[in-house]
């Protein structure tokens, strides 16, 4: 018991690494990115390619940890990590766009490994510590949200040249984790059993309507998320804002994104998966509003809060209702296709942040996305009306004859 305590843990802590990362370039690299080309359209990629990197390695992730461990895979992303911060402090040396770039591809290899810390967590506790494991480890966005943000702001101005302290603390963190993961001990998995269930085709799996919605819904509450957490920075620095208060700001959001993680599974378990989704719709159609209310530091606090709030409850939601389509034996890839759209989305969604926010502008961006959140409502009511549909027929089916 004590050593699948310290498992935990180590994993639980390595999220913790990896999410202040994350947090940290999300707060500066739109701002390094600007540091480093004249052109307003190129300032989100170098943030692009880090989601291009998972989305690349995250099948073949997958794959080699199944045969090579946990443990042989996440040391891997670590030194991915190290290599990333090195690369991008050089770029800034040498005001090298395409070298950032390439920086922050490595740094989506770390990400594409760090995105399975989740499911180890649950391999390393019997089943009836799954959900506390998980929540522990899940519960590493708190110190993101308030370690990220202070490493980007005091790393910014720490040398002549902007952000390599930044890049440098980002060094420091993956090699913690990279020790934290040394001492990470994998129990062997069981191997099948002889009355196993037959896996089915994955595409039927995937192909199922619930499937599909969960995955739509989760997915594209990612996407808007990465859209609007890329674009802020760059929103607020154009807006007369320093880099101290735009930190603060994304520290609030991600506070908002990963507190309510420690109550959102009893809304759903009380209300039910789909009203906690519909009411993440709700919260993103509020973030809309707030952020086309102005452009205060109040209204970007505002906004960014309740747009985590609305992440909360359709990521997990999402997460929720596609943990009901699938056997144990289609996990691999009824998870792996999710993940990989998730990240499709947020690739074309950072891509997009910078050319929108130059072209229509802070306000009209966010106009353009009402379309995309309203119509996410429609295959929500669909589910909710096929459920209810299906419940009454299962009530008439046992209502005794006279």
């Amino acid at each position: 018991m004590r050593n699948m305590h310290r498992q935990v843990l180590i994993l639980a802590g390595s999220q913790a690494i990896f999410q202040s990362i994350s947090v940290l370039i999300m707060t500066i690299g739109g701002l390094a990115g600007a540091l480093l080309t004249s052109s307003p359209l190129l300032i989100t990629v170098p943030l692009s390619m880090a989601s291009l990197g998972t989305v690349i390695v995250m099948f073949p992730a997958s794959l080699w940890m199944s045969r090579a461990g946990r443990k042989s895979g996440f040391l891997a992303g670590a030194v991915s990590g190290i290599a990333a911060a090195i690369i991008s402090m050089l770029a800034m040396i040498q005001h090298s766009f395409l070298l950032l770039c390439v920086g922050m591809f490595f740094l989506g290899i770390y990400q594409a490994f760090a995105q399975f810390y989740r499911f180890a967590a649950g391999e390393v506790v019997p089943p009836t510590y799954l959900t506390k494991a998980i929540s522990l480890v899940l519960a590493g966005g708190v110190v993101a949200a308030l370690l990220g943000p202070f490493l980007a702001s005091h790393g910014s101005n720490l040398f002549t040249v902007p952000y390599v302290g930044s890049f440098l603390f980002m060094g420091i963190m993956a090699s913690v984790g990279l020790l934290l993961l040394s001492q990470l001990q994998m129990p062997a998995q069981p191997g099948e059993t002889p009355d196993k269930e037959v896996a089915r085709p994955w595409k039927k799996v995937i192909s199922q309507p619930v499937y599909l919605v969960a995955l739509l819904c989760g997915a594209s509450g990612f996407g808007i998320m990465v859209l609007g957490l890329t674009a802020t920075p760059v929103a607020m620095k154009h807006f007369g804002f320093d880099l101290s208060q735009i930190a603060v700001v994304i520290q609030l959001h991600i506070l908002g994104r990963f507190i309510p993680s420690f109550f959102t599974g009893k809304l759903i378990d009380r209300f039910g998966v789909i009203n906690i989704m519909l009411a993440g719709i709700v919260l993103m159609l509020v973030y809309i509003a707030v952020a086309c209310s102005g452009v205060s530091w109040g209204i970007f606090t505002a906004a960014m809060i309740v747009m985590g709030l609305g992440w909360n409850f359709l990521y997990i939601g999402g997460t929720s209702l596609l943990a009901t389509t699938y056997r144990a034996e289609e996990k691999g890839v009824a998870q792996a296709t999710n993940d990989m759209s998730v990240f499709i989305i947020s690739l074309l969604c950072s891509l997009g942040a910078g050319p929108l926010l130059n072209i229509f502008g802070w306000k009209t961006m966010h106009f353009i996305l009402l379309p995309w959140v309203v119509s996410l409502a429609v295959p929500l009511l669909w589910l909710a009306l096929q459920n209810k549909r299906r419940r009454l027929a299962k009530e008439k089916a046992i209502i005794p004859l006279p």
